[in-house]
């Protein structure tokens, strides 16, 4: 079972230091714990912190002015987010809720640019985590504009498998934690027709469907109709 110590090294904010370097940046960090349910920061707030998930899950997401929601992403341990604000100060881009309870760290502006200016490697693992974001953002498009929904469906639960899978004899075990609406806001589509795409891909023997969370038996096939 990985340590607290190792799951936050596996943070874009980390990984360029070294041990000594790493405890010296943690210590400096605040610790933040957060009900499943609760709201951390809200669209169009101001922000100047950024944060890495030790335990649990948070979701990312915006809404649209006659109430609809979208879901940008679903991040879980050792995953970093709020870091735009750092370099863009201004309203939050999005709404960050806990899907799970959770505990974060957080990394507020005025003691991050020092380290930024004494520890080069650092600036540059932040520019390459906010160039892999833009690109993710990029495909996400690109995946409304060309892919179908059972596409788009297959796709994310690929990236949810590959991130907090577990290998089992019967498959990939996913403990996601999301509902089928959140599920439905995450590929960009409605619940009624991603509810259909996993039951076609159940009734393939892809999957098997488990409250907040599937088991993926067959995942060539669901990568393949994922792309």
């Amino acid at each position: 079972m990985s340590t607290e110590q190792d799951v936050v090294r596996k943070a874009p904010l980390f990984t360029a230091l070294d041990d000594a370097a790493a405890a010296s940046l943690r210590a400096s960090m605040d610790s933040v714990k957060i009900a499943k349910g609760s709201v951390l920061f809200a669209e169009g707030d101001e922000g100047d912190h950024l944060y890495v998930i030790v335990e649990g899950k948070l979701k990312l997401g915006t809404s649209s002015g006659d109430g609809r929601e979208n879901l940008l992403s679903i991040l879980g341990p050792g995953e970093m987010f709020g870091e735009l604000s750092l370099f863009d100060p201004g309203p939050r881009t999005s709404t960050a809720t806990a899907v799970t309870d959770a505990k974060l760290l957080s990394l507020g502006q005025e003691k991050l640019i020092p380290w930024l200016a004494t520890n080069p490697n650092v600036s540059l693992q932040l520019l390459a985590r906010l160039a892999q974001r833009l690109r993710r953002t990029n495909e996400a498009v690109g995946d409304l504009v060309f892919s179908d929904v059972p596409g788009r469906v297959a796709k994310a639960l690929i990236d949810l498998g590959e991130r907090f899978g577990k290998q089992t004899d019967e498959g990939l075990f996913v403990h996601h934690d999301l509902t089928q609406e959140e599920l439905a806001q995450l590929v960009g589509a409605s619940r009624e027709t991603v509810n259909k795409a996993l039951a076609d891909f159940a009734g393939r023997n892809w999957l098997k469907l488990d409250g907040r969370a599937v088991l993926i038996t067959d995942f060539e096939r669901l990568s393949k109709r994922g792309k």
